[in-house]
């Protein structure tokens, strides 16, 4: 009786990473009609574990970035559709709260950075409104009376990236229904080791699957590399292809607040303080998020100095955050590129053609909650055959010197 190696397991899509984007892009896929896989040994426990979940395209927009606004725009408006979908097939509590942004300044300095800011906004078409600082304190009345400016930016909202990404895995998981105990799990948890081609010695040809770590295929008619930093060193990726992937790490803090303080802010605090940024999000349970540092170092822990330098920096801004129990901090690297905009699409070979069965989606920095809707409505329409040539700009093969120049957002 001879032994033979068993089928692998076979589906429509391949989604390699469960944070945010790829459970976004999972979702949309599997809504669409698309059998559905998602690698990854712990969704959501990379960079959406820390994220704040500010849905904020009008004060992320930070200078020599305006080509990335129209994107994070978009995908602002495309936000209440997803978290209604979310609701209505039964997961209506992802922490959304329609709160404002209050951008503040400390010092002189500062001040002059809010109004150059705000000049670069305003240029946009933005809505952003100059406050005095006894109008910002009649919203905030526990704002510091040493501010310097205050600035009123509207449409701006928030998430729990952390609830968005539970939903997504339960709705996932619920939507696969049968057909996922004959194909292996929705989810496997474990890693992917390398894309497989069509010719094992080509890797311009098409891709036809995933090499999982422990040794398992899984054959696909399209792959989705949404792993972050991690996508960079996947095997099996085109030889020309250059995937400039940088960690930056941020810590995050969680503290509770207590009752004769609340609410310590309604409104989401974006301050300048001494030229370093900080913001306070509250939460509707009572709690807020103080973020983030902005570290290129080899430091993958929590910095010491990054939380000395959250806590007194928005002890500036907010001089009760000094009597609040802290609860957690934390530190998780952001996956950049050069120009801080996402490798999002398919990629060519050497050859300048598309190399079937694969599709990007990382480099998303600090953006990935904001722009998992639209990374999710990008890739599933590539998925179907459709493409917008707005999102030319941010094909993940823009910095491959093989493949001819793409203009750049």
């Amino acid at each position: 009786m001879s032994c033979t190696e068993p089928e692998p397991t076979s589906t429509d899509v391949v989604v390699i990473g469960g944070g945010i984007i790829g459970l976004g892009i999972a979702l949309e896929a599997q809504r669409a009609g698309y059998r559905i896989r998602l690698i990854d040994p712990a969704p959501a426990s990379g960079a959406t574990y820390a994220a704040a979940g500010m849905l904020a395209p009008v004060s992320e927009l930070h200078y020599q970035e305006e080509g990335l606004l129209g994107l994070t725009l978009a995908s602002a408006k495309r936000w209440p559709g997803f978290m209604q979908a979310l609701a209505a097939d039964g997961y209506p509590d992802i922490g959304f709260q329609s709160t404002p942004t209050l951008a503040l300044g400390a010092d002189a300095a500062d001040r002059s950075a809010l109004a150059d800011m705000r000049e670069a906004q305003t240029r946009e078409g933005l809505d952003v409104s100059r406050l005095s600082i006894r109008e910002a304190r009649r919203l905030e009345p526990l704002l510091s009376p040493h501010i310097t400016a205050a600035h009123m930016i509207s449409g701006d909202h928030q998430v729990d990236p952390r609830a968005v990404a539970a939903a997504i895995e339960a709705r996932l998981l619920a939507g696969a229904g049968d057909s996922a105990k004959t194909a292996g799990d929705t989810i496997i948890r474990t890693n992917a080791a390398a894309l497989l081609h069509r010719d094992p010695e080509d890797h311009d040809s098409p891709v036809t699957g995933v090499m999982l770590a422990d040794g398992r295929s899984i054959r696909a008619d399209e792959v989705v590399v949404a792993n972050g930093l991690g996508a960079a060193s996947l095997g099996g990726l085109p030889a020309h292809l250059v995937l400039p992937l940088r960690p930056v790490y941020g810590d995050v803090l969680r503290l509770r607040v207590p009752e004769h303080l609340r609410p310590l802010t309604t409104a989401t605090l974006r301050g300048m303080v001494r030229g370093i940024p900080v913001y306070i999000v509250p939460r509707s349970d009572g709690t807020v998020v103080i973020g983030a540092t902005s570290r290129e170092d080899s430091n993958p822990g929590v910095s010491a100095g990054g939380v000395h330098q959250l806590l007194r920096d928005a002890q500036v801004l907010l001089p009760a955050v000094a009597e609040l129990e802290l609860l957690e901090t934390t530190a998780r690297a952001r996956p950049a590129t050069p120009d801080n905009a996402p490798l999002l699409g398919r990629v060519a070979g050497a050859g300048g053609r598309d190399i079937p069965g694969l599709l990007i989606a990382t480099g998303f920095f600090r953006h990935g909650v904001l722009l998992t809707p639209i990374a999710a409505h990008v890739i599933t329409g590539l998925l179907q055959g459709r493409s917008d040539p707005a999102h030319a700009g941010f094909r993940p093969d823009r910095f491959s010197p093989a493949v001819h120049p793409q203009e750049r957002p």
